[in-house]
C-alpha cells in the first residue's frame, strides 16, 4: 500500500494497514469514516466528476466550509464515474486490494451498480461492506430516502424532546445521522477482528432507524419494561429531581441530583437542611411527584446570586452542576481548551482550517488531524498511478468523463 499524505515521519496510526473506499455523502457515512480516517486509515472518498450526479450542490455544496471540512479531512480524493463501465473496472480494481467500502445509498442501488457485497467478496473474499441506510436494508420502508429530521420523528425521539406546552420538537444536532455513523464504525471495527480469525469478511449495515431508537435508551425501556409511556418534560429529567435548568441573577445553569447522598448535600449547600426530613422531598420519587414545587423554591434561591457562585458552590459540594453556553462560550471553556477538542488541520489552499477532533484518547497510536478535506478528484492521477495506469490512459479517462 501506498504511504498515506502528508503523514509521513508521524506515528502509524493504529487502522494504517486498512484501505476504506468511501462511497458515502451527506453525514451519516462520513461520520462512519471519518473515525477510520483520523486513527490511521488510508481513505479514498470517491465522488463522480463534476456534472454527473444531479444532487452534487445538495451534497457538497461548501467544499471549503466548516462540516464538509469537519466530515470529510483525512482523505483522499478520487473522481469516478460508476455509471460508465470503465468506473466501475477502476473500482473493482480498487476493491481487490482494499478492506471496506462503505456507502449510504438506498439498498437497490449497489446491486445495480453491480456492487453489493456478493459481487464485492467474489473481487475479495475479505472486503467487508459496510452499508447505512434510512429504515434498513429491506422491510416496507427500505426504499424510502431517510433523512435525520424524519428519522427522529418516526423513531420516537421527538416525542420526548420540548416541552408539554410545545409539542414535539427535533433535536439541536443530527442525532440520528451521527448515531448511525458511529454505531456503523463500530460494526466495521468488529467485522474487522472477526476477520483476524476466520479470513474473510462480511456485510455490516445499519439503518438511521434503529440506530435513533437504540439512542432512546432508558426512554424506550421504559415503556418496554414499565409499560410507562414517556412524555416531554422540557429542560427537567423525566424521573429524576431536582435535574435541570435554573436561572442565577446573571443567566442559566444546569443542575443534576440523583441519589439521598447529593440531595442531602443540595439541601446543606442552599442552606435548607430541613427539606431533608420532609415528606414531600424525602425520594426521589416523592421529589419528581412535587417537582414544580421543589423547583420554584429552588429557583428563589438561586436567583440569589450568579451562575458562577453556585456552579462553583454545587460543584465544591459534589453536586453536578454547570454553565448552559452559547456555542463560542463552550468553544471559550478552560477544560474545551484543556482537552484540545478544536485542532487545526494543513490545507494547500490557504490556513489551517479548526476542525473537531476525536473524543477517544489512545496512548500509543492516538488519532491524528493531517489534512483538510480533498478537492474533488485531488488524488485521481496519484490513485490511479498506483493501480499501474499510465499518464496515456489516465488522459484518455479524463476525457471520457470516467475519472
Amino acid at each position: 500500500m501506498a504511504a498515506r499524505r502528508d503523514i509521513v515521519n508521524q506515528v502509524p496510526g493504529a487502522l494504517s494497514s486498512i484501505r476504506v473506499l468511501d462511497l458515502s455523502r451527506v453525514r451519516a457515512g462520513p461520520t462512519c469514516v471519518r473515525m477510520l480516517a483520523d486513527f490511521g486509515a488510508d481513505v479514498i472518498r470517491i465522488e463522480p466528476p463534476a456534472g454527473v450526479d444531479p444532487n452534487d450542490t445538495m451534497f457538497a455544496e461548501k467544499r471549503r466550509g466548516g462540516d464538509f471540512q469537519n466530515l470529510n479531512r483525512n482523505k483522499r480524493g478520487l473522481s469516478l464515474n460508476l455509471k460508465q463501465p470503465e468506473g466501475v473496472k477502476i473500482f473493482r480494481e480498487l476493491v481487490a486490494t482494499s478492506d471496506v467500502v462503505v456507502e449510504n445509498w438506498r439498498p437497490d442501488v449497489k446491486v445495480r451498480l453491480g456492487v453489493d457485497f456478493q459481487a464485492l467478496s467474489r473481487l475479495n473474499p475479505k472486503i467487508i461492506l459496510a452499508s447505512i441506510s434510512g429504515y434498513g436494508q429491506d422491510g416496507p420502508y427500505a426504499e424510502r430516502p431517510g433523512f435525520d429530521q424524519i428519522i427522529q420523528g418516526i423513531s420516537g425521539l421527538m416525542s420526548v424532546t420540548g416541552t408539554p406546552a410545545s409539542g414535539p420538537l427535533r433535536a439541536g444536532i443530527a442525532v440520528a445521522d451521527s448515531s448511525a455513523g458511529l454505531y456503523t464504525a463500530l460494526g466495521i471495527l468488529i467485522a474487522l477482528f472477526e476477520r483476524e480469525k476466520s479470513g474473510r469478511g462480511q456485510w455490516v449495515h445499519a439503518s438511521l432507524l434503529h440506530s435513533q431508537i437504540a439512542m432512546l435508551d432508558f426512554q424506550a425501556a421504559r415503556y418496554l419494561v414499565d409499560g410507562d409511556v414517556p412524555k416531554p418534560t422540557g429542560n427537567d429529567h423525566p424521573t429524576a429531581a431536582p435535574m435541570g435548568m435554573f436561572r442565577g441573577n446573571d443567566g442559566v445553569f444546569n443542575i443534576g441530583v440523583s441519589g439521598s447522598g447529593q440531595w442531602e448535600a443540595l439541601c446543606r449547600a442552599v442552606e435548607r437542611v430541613e427539606w431533608i426530613n420532609e415528606e414531600k422531598f424525602h425520594s426521589s420519587q416523592a421529589r419528581v411527584k412535587n417537582r414544580l414545587e421543589l423547583n420554584t423554591e429552588l429557583q428563589a434561591i438561586f436567583l440569589g446570586n450568579n451562575v458562577k457562585h453556585w456552579v462553583g458552590l454545587l460543584n465544591s459540594a459534589d453536586i453536578p452542576a454547570g454553565p448552559i453556553y452559547t456555542i463560542p462560550e463552550m468553544f471559550d471553556d478552560v477544560q474545551v481548551k484543556h482537552l484540545r477538542v478544536v485542532q487545526p488541520v494543513r490545507s494547500s489552499a490557504g490556513p489551517p482550517i479548526p476542525v473537531i477532533s476525536q473524543p477517544i484518547n489512545l496512548t500509543r497510536t492516538p488519532a491524528q488531524l493531517f489534512a483538510t478535506a480533498p478537492d474533488r478528484g485531488e488524488h485521481t492521477d496519484e490513485i490511479l498511478h498506483e493501480l499501474g495506469y499510465l499518464r496515456e490512459q489516465i488522459d484518455w479517462l479524463r476525457r471520457k468523463n470516467v475519472v
